[in-house]
């Protein structure tokens, strides 16, 4: 079927509405690892000339979500164990750095914006919405490093964030979730950057054991 990029789409640069839309195939399984995603294919079902789906392609390499084989074109990436855990090591100590930093600097609105995110997750949650679910976890960590405003912080997170979102997305108790995001949001709310890296910690480390050996 062919998915012609509508003119509101267009707001974005066309390699960014190809990224997103095959960022969230990943991310929803529509595109196993291991799966070709192949130029032709893709400009013709978003009815574009094969250079946007080129650059779309290209920023997802970056982003460590489509990897590029020599012989076999682009290709959703694999992460095996050893990747998983490299990645959680890596993970625990930025995030937790961003939620002592959030801790420290979260103002009255900051707050109200984590809250009001944990409060639309319950929402999606009780209405059945999986995968609004999950992307609404993704966003509340995208929302702790907005508040822990350091740009080095930041640099370091952003070739990890697709990778990472990719993790978020295969948490399989989303009711715990839930209370984990609400336990972090009352360590930061309460200025103790001490509490806030315990409990980031804690919600990373509870999930490390829970991720297969590949993703």
């Amino acid at each position: 079927m062919v998915q012609t990029v509508e003119a509101g789409q267009r707001a974005k640069p066309l390699r960014e509405v190809i990224r997103d839309t095959v960022r969230n195939r990943i991310f929803e399984g529509q595109y196993t690892p291991g799966s070709r995603l192949v130029e032709r294919d893709l400009a013709a079902e978003f009815n574009v000339s094969r250079l946007p789906v080129r650059e779309a392609l290209r920023m997802l390499q970056q982003e460590g979500l489509v990897t590029e084989p020599a012989t076999r074109g682009s290709v959703v990436a694999t992460l095996d164990a050893d990747q998983v855990d490299d990645l959680f090591s890596v993970r625990i100590a930025l995030e937790v750095l961003a939620c002592r930093l959030a801790a420290e600097r979260a103002t009255p609105d900051d707050i109200a914006r984590l809250t009001a995110l944990v409060d639309r997750t319950k929402d999606a949650l009780a209405r059945g919405s999986l995968a609004e679910t999950h992307a609404l976890n993704s966003e509340f960590h995208d929302e702790v490093t907005r508040i822990a405003d350091n740009d080095f912080l930041r640099t370091a997170l952003e070739p990890l964030q697709g990778r990472m979102h990719w993790l978020f997305r295969h948490v399989r108790d989303l009711p715990e979730l839930v209370e984990e995001h609400q336990l972090l949001l009352t360590a930061i709310a309460s200025g103790d950057p001490d509490r806030a890296a315990a409990q980031s910690a804690h919600h990373i480390d509870k999930y490390r054991e829970q991720y297969p050996d590949t993703v």
